[in-house]
């Protein structure tokens, strides 16, 4: 099995995703979210070049849409780095 790991930022994203869910759809669906969430990450980190890449966003990145969020992640070393996770609304900010 491969390994990930979450920048500060991500972790960040996570739980702000998951406060979303919360507030919006309740603690039953945001956790349902959020540990689809973390099986993406499983899958990502297992098979990282799955997904696509993402050079013209920024160098080195891949990304993998989950439900309205994209996963933005680097492979360092054999480990995979989540370094953010970004709704729809957000990217616009981020580029």
């Amino acid at each position: 099995m491969g390994s990930y790991k979450l920048s500060k930022k991500a972790r960040t994203d996570l739980k702000r995703i998951w406060l979303y869910g919360v507030k919006t759809h309740g603690n039953q669906r945001a956790d349902q979210y959020h540990q689809g969430m973390l099986d993406r990450f499983a899958l990502i980190a297992e098979q990282p070049y799955l997904y696509q890449a993402v050079d013209y966003i920024r160098a080195g990145y891949r990304r993998s849409v989950y439900g309205t969020d994209s996963i933005y992640y680097q492979i360092n070393g054999g480990i995979v780095e989540i370094m953010t996770i970004l709704g729809h609304q957000d990217t616009e900010d981020w580029l």
